[in-house]
């Protein structure tokens, strides 16, 4: 048998499991994130990530959602990733660079001492064009109306790295419903047709310019208690169709994320997501060793 040693860390409640992939890695990663993931019969994650050496950045990443599914990029994991890598003394430049399979990402970290109090990541500048995102449409699509279920609904498409459905609510409703009645709205929105590549979902309630309340599901995990990249794209989506500032706090139900998309001077068009990063726990487990293989071996 081959030990797995692993830290569950979480970004405003979006939990991850880090495996370090420098000398040994998963043979099947997507296989182990969904075992791995399971919150009953396994650690208990939204995904996993994998980390090891880059040959154009001072890391990778790999992340994998909790049903096997490759992700390309998660703001709240990179954050988490910053801060293991730094503390870990794996990585100890400041700012750093990560390398993902949305391209690279620089995150400044927040110091005390040599501990990380807070991350900032440099999310880059968000896609707007329809083909690119990808959905169903050419150009920007802001207030577009859909029908999901049955309702119309107007919906703005956003990529950070990955695709976004951002939609705006007047109340509070959909915050209040349970776990089973979102996930059939979520899920009509991931696998609608519009959206080729499936999508996540921002349910935004305005609460003031510089204040948003969100509640999301992600394509591949379900609902998460937060997303960074989806954080991201709702406050995008926010100053599109001129409804906040273009910055504002992000009110998720893991926490809060300041957000950013910075309208002129150095990096003008990118958007920053600034928020905590926690160690959960370490830990190890079991596996036969046919599930480990040894880099470059």
């Amino acid at each position: 048998m081959a030990t797995l040693q692993f830290v569950k860390m979480q970004g405003c409640g979006n939990d991850y499991i880090y495996v370090d992939g420098r000398e040994v890695r998963p043979a099947d990663p997507a296989v182990l994130s969904a075992r791995l993931s399971h919150r009953h019969f396994g650690i208990g994650a939204d995904g996993m990530i994998l980390y090891g050496p880059s040959d154009h950045a001072d890391i990778r990443m790999e992340m994998y959602n909790s049903d096997g599914s490759r992700g390309s990029m998660c703001g709240n994991g990179i954050r988490c990733l910053a801060r293991l890598v730094y503390e870990s003394g794996i990585v100890k430049s400041n700012p750093m660079i990560v390398e993902t399979d949305a391209g690279p990402r620089q995150i400044e970290l927040k110091l005390e001492g040599e501990s990380v109090s807070a991350v900032t990541v440099d999310m880059g500048e968000p896609v707007l064009d329809g083909r690119e995102i990808p959905v169903g449409a050419s150009g920007r699509v802001v207030d577009h109306p859909l029908e999901v279920a049955g309702l119309r609904q107007l919906i703005t498409a956003v990529s950070m790295g990955n695709p976004h459905c951002v939609v705006f609510v007047a109340d509070d409703t959909v915050f209040k419903f349970n776990d089973t009645d979102f996930a059939v709205l979520g899920r009509g929105f991931e696998t609608h047709p519009f959206f080729p590549r499936r999508v996540n979902t921002e349910f935004v309630q305005p609460i003031m310019r510089r204040h948003l309340r969100l509640r999301v599901w992600e394509r591949g995990a379900g609902e998460t208690w937060a997303c960074g990249t989806g954080a991201c794209a709702a406050l995008v989506a926010a100053v599109l169709t001129g409804r906040a500032e273009r910055r504002a706090t992000v009110e998720l139900r893991g926490g809060r994320l300041d957000i950013e998309w910075r309208e002129s001077g150095p990096k003008a068009n990118h958007v920053f997501m600034t928020g905590n990063a926690i160690v959960v726990y370490r830990g190890q487990v079991e596996l036969p060793d046919a599930e480990m293989v040894s880099v470059g071996g």
